[in-house]
């Protein structure tokens, strides 16, 4: 069952999704208020708060402009989620930190239930042209704390990023990242190596598509 949402609760909703499409970030409480024409933040921590409560969105209270929508905002809106594009990784050897663009894309159906956990990056490099991803591409990815052998993964090395497959083995090396072209080594892992999460899925033409 739906939990209820009022009109106001829902027109609060509409702008905080208007304002991540469109601005690349949340609006701030003066923003709100103006948008909602009325003359008291605490109306609109209210209106917030009964927001989460109904889990609509989440935020911390403690960090400006910390609004995410949740699928069941989404699915009160009838808007399709949205997903950051946190800028480029590499599918060749590890480059600097991704850092937060301010563009946020719009998801299909079949992610919804992921989109407070999923971020869009583009690829530069063929390391795993083998896997389906070329440079150029853009990657769905999900924030995980446990992978399977196999999986596609974005993971930090030594504080930079790329986008190799996860392998666990019984027998040395046991663990290591692997390339998807035979031109890369493989990525021994040590106490520099943390992975970030999952690629999902890699989107060509607009599209998402599977990974090998």
């Amino acid at each position: 069952m739906t939990n209820s949402i009022t009109p106001r609760q829902k027109e609060l909703l509409s702008i905080v999704y208007s304002y991540i499409k469109n601005e690349g970030y949340p609006p701030t409480f003066d923003e709100m208020r103006k948008k909602l024409k009325i003359v008291s933040n605490q109306s609109v921590i209210d209106l917030l708060n009964k927001l989460v409560e109904g889990k609509f969105l989440k935020r911390n209270e403690n960090i400006a402009r910390s609004i995410a929508i949740l699928p069941l905002g989404y699915e009160a809106l009838g808007k399709p989620p949205l997903a950051p594009f946190l800028g480029v990784t590499t599918a060749g050897f590890p480059i600097d930190p991704i850092e937060m663009t301010g563009e946020w894309q719009e998801l299909p159906g079949g992610v919804a239930r992921f989109a407070d956990q999923v971020f869009l990056l583009k690829v530069h490099g063929d390391s795993m042209i083998n896997a389906g991803i070329n440079d150029g591409d853009v990657v769905l990815v999900k924030s995980e704390k446990e992978f399977s052998s196999g999986d596609i993964v974005l993971a930090e090395v030594s504080g930079e990023s790329t986008i190799k497959r996860f392998v666990s083995e019984d027998k040395p090396p046991y663990l290591y990242l692997k390339p998807e072209n035979p031109e890369y080594k493989i990525i021994y892992f040590t106490e520099e190596v943390v992975l970030k999460g999952k690629v999902l899925s890699v989107v060509k033409q607009g599209q998402m598509n599977k990974i090998a």
